[in-house]
């Protein structure tokens, strides 16, 4: 099976120069990058099997990483 890493700039290519210019200026968004990048990680080291944990975990950690992908791209229409 092979995994995908869901970093903003590959989600969003088309924002990559927005989402720069957020992070740098608007200490919220930076806040929600850095959360949602440390989150993504996470849920990739757990497919990958680097660790474990329980499946309802990994689940809890994806819907995570999804509620702050949205928060984001709404602060990217929103800019």
């Amino acid at each position: 099976m092979s995994l995908e890493k869901h970093d903003l700039v590959h989600e969003f290519p088309e924002y990559r120069e927005k989402i720069h210019q957020l992070k740098t200026s608007d200490h919220h968004f930076a806040k929600l990058f850095a959360q949602y990048h440390d989150v993504d990680h996470e849920v990739y080291r757990l497919e990958q099997g680097a660790e474990t944990a329980a499946a309802d975990y990994l689940e809890e950690r994806k819907k995570l990483r999804l509620q702050l992908k949205d928060q984001l791209y709404q602060s990217l229409l929103q800019a």
